[in-house]
């Protein structure tokens, strides 16, 4: 049975929203989740707008579950959104691979009106540039903790002169003045930091705990790591997971986290402290296989809104 023929048999749709959300604008947001679809920030040349299609392809994978969508979701031991749903999807944002500066505003400016109106932002990416401006639009809305999910720690300074690109998201975003704390897990295997990179961000306070650490000790301490009460903006690199779950990312990489690692984690921050915002980038649809990294970053996703309805 094709996975179309078993959403019709569901009863699903054609819907070019997330699990059939309703569609809206910004002056629409109320609270709640919103979707957005960030196809691009600052691609380095070398790799262009790589994750462009990401958002759009996520949306497929989960969208044979329109009609299920007040259904039992066992991850979340109830329906997604238990008191009805409280969450639009503002579809994706205009992109230009030549223009950086102006994709970044787009995100920026979208992200902060969202904040301003009491949504919790979900983004869905694009590249992994993504995570700066995101982080960016909270500034005036209170203290952050930083939590990046990723094989990589993305603290150089610059790459090739650009200091706003892939590898630099995290030391910007500990930059700015409205984070207040930095925890990164899944680190594994080799990437662009240096030595002194990783010393660097030791200095500034990251607290890291690598992929081999939780497959040793659980996920439990990274938990442990998110002061009680914390607002938590959550990005999320697809190469953080095992590529046998998220094939289709740039550099693979034996020993990622399991979906069961994440959705814990996840789970684990919102009771501790709330989710105020979260990013997905990194996830290249040409390299999946079978649309299962597509299935599984959406099935993360749909933990994020649930979540978000819980502690709303």
């Amino acid at each position: 049975m094709t996975r179309k023929s078993f959403g019709t048999m569901m009863g699903s749709q054609t819907t070019s929203t997330f699990m059939g959300l309703p569609s809206g604008t910004v002056s629409d947001v109320t609270g709640g989740s919103v979707i957005l679809g960030a196809p691009c920030a600052t691609p380095y040349p070398s790799v262009g707008a790589y994750c462009a299609e990401a958002p759009d392809v996520i949306r497929d994978a989960i969208s044979i579950y329109q009609a299920n969508i007040t259904h039992m979701d066992f991850d979340l031991g109830g329906p997604m959104f238990p008191n009805g749903v409280d969450s639009i999807d503002l579809g994706n944002l205009e992109y230009d691979e030549a223009d950086a500066p102006a994709n970044r505003e787009r995100i920026r400016s979208t992200v902060s009106a969202i904040v301003e109106r009491g949504g919790v932002p979900v983004v869905l990416g694009g590249d992994d540039s993504i995570p700066i401006p995101v982080i960016d639009a909270f500034a005036g809305h209170g203290e952050y903790v930083v939590v990046q999910i990723d094989a990589h720690i993305d603290y150089r300074d610059e790459v090739g002169g650009e200091k706003l690109g892939l590898s630099s998201t995290m030391r910007r975003s500990f930059e700015m003045a409205h984070v207040i704390g930095q925890i990164q897990v899944g680190q594994r295997g080799i990437g662009s930091a240096r030595p002194q990179d990783f010393e660097d961000a030791k200095a500034s306070g990251v607290k890291f705990v690598s992929a081999r650490d939780v497959a040793a000790n659980g996920i439990q301490q990274v938990i442990d790591l998110v002061p009680a009460g914390a607002k938590v903006i959550i990005d999320l690199d697809c190469d953080a997971l095992d590529p046998s779950i998220v094939p289709g990312v740039i550099g693979r990489a034996p020993g990622g986290l399991t979906y069961w690692n994440v959705v814990d984690l996840l789970h684990g921050i919102s009771a501790k402290g709330s989710i105020a915002g979260f990013t997905l980038v990194e996830f290249m649809p040409d390299s999946d296989v079978d649309g299962i990294g597509a299935l599984n970053n959406a099935r993360i996703i749909c933990n994020v809104l649930g979540l978000v309805a819980r502690q709303s």
